[in-house]
């Protein structure tokens, strides 16, 4: 049997966070969280030093019955959701002729399809409230190309696209959705792909991160809180006329 509605959840909006358990995602948990929010984290692995108060749900993202399930489960749990902030990615660096068929596929399974499943599981819902937020973590590689990043840099921009086709066709029933577009922040997935290229290159890692600092006109690189203070902004009240859109936060890196 499910989990029980508890009374004082139901005056508390709930947001899912796919990813939610490092880098950006954990920040976005911890800030709905203590926002008041009800934050449920789809992850495939736990963090132990997030904050108790964020519900981890196992659940492999790229696997769209387990979302399905993950997000019924939280819906028939507490009647609501509120915010999906579809967070969950991995990253590949390569070319074209780099990429093979079944890094493309790992990489679109969870960037992409993962995204996918997630927005279908939480549309009836949100659809019978009248009201949701949908936010999609895309990356300034929607609106850019960088090297050696075919297949991420496509599966961000599919995301972006998402976010604006989504919001189209859902705007009439109040649910609005809009891509976040990092530039380059400090998380384990910027460390794991400095260390993959430094490993790739033998570039020197301290001299590769300065350079990295220095490629942002604000002279350095963004942290997860920064994004996950504009995610709640995003899915509050006060961004309640923006859907649709792309919003980029890069230290200024595509104004360039």
């Amino acid at each position: 049997m499910p989990d029980p509605i508890l009374p004082h959840s139901l005056n508390k909006p709930v947001c899912i966070v796919t990813g939610g358990s490092f880098g950006i995602g954990d920040a976005v948990c911890e800030k709905f969280s203590g926002k008041g929010y009800t934050v449920i984290n789809l992850d495939i692995k736990a963090n132990i030093s997030q904050s108790n108060t964020i519900q981890w749900l196992e659940c492999d993202v790229s696997v769209a019955s387990e979302v399905d399930q993950a997000i019924q489960q939280t819906i028939t749990k507490y009647g609501r959701v509120d915010c999906l902030v579809s967070n969950a990615g991995i990253h590949f660096s390569g070319n074209i002729e780099d990429t093979n068929e079944e890094d493309f596929e790992r990489l679109f399974g969870l960037n992409v399809k993962g995204a996918i499943a997630a927005t279908k599981a939480v549309l009836p819902q949100m659809k019978s409230q009248q009201n949701g937020v949908i936010l999609y973590m895309a990356s300034d590689q929607a609106l850019i190309a960088k090297h050696n990043s075919f297949a991420y840099n496509m599966s961000k921009a599919a995301l972006a696209s998402m976010a604006k086709t989504t919001a189209l066709d859902y705007a009439k029933y109040q649910i609005r959705a809009n891509a976040i577009c990092p530039g380059t922040i400090e998380t384990p997935l910027y460390h794991k792909a400095i260390n993959h290229y430094v490993a790739q290159s033998g570039a020197n890692i301290d001299q590769v991160h300065a350079e990295e600092a220095a490629l942002q006109p604000i002279g350095r690189l963004g942290q997860a809180s920064e994004v996950a203070a504009l995610t709640y902004f995003l899915a509050s009240d006060e961004a309640r006329f923006i859907t649709g859109s792309l919003q980029v936060i890069d230290g200024g890196y595509t104004a360039q």
